[in-house]
């Protein structure tokens, strides 16, 4: 399994309109690829930078064949949309990880 990871820093002000566009758009269209098995969207505790807001959407992934497959075939599109509705309001990055074990 992959764990994909994107965080996302945002000027404090979009905060509303882009979490209910993340939740009712962008994320129903990651997951509609039918590349990732489930997800989790949370908001970065930081107390050391109040001006900026900070999330991290993990996405569970069952290989890396399938997420080169994402990368290659939907993402550039979605993250145009992103990129589009909050040029220059936003920062990210993405991170992979191995999942080594899960649990309850």
């Amino acid at each position: 399994m992959v764990l994909y990871n994107v965080t996302i820093v945002l000027e404090p002000a979009i905060k509303d309109d882009w979490i209910k566009w993340m939740k009712e758009v962008h994320i129903r269209e990651v997951m509609a690829t039918g590349c990732f098995k489930e997800y989790k969207m949370s908001q970065v505790i930081d107390d050391r930078n109040p001006d900026q807001t900070t999330f991290a959407i993990q996405y569970l992934c069952e290989s890396h064949e399938t997420l080169d497959y994402y990368q290659q075939k939907h993402a550039p599109a979605l993250q145009a949309a992103h990129t589009k509705r909050y040029s220059g309001k936003f920062g990210a990055f993405r991170t992979l990880l191995n999942v080594i074990e899960m649990g309850e």
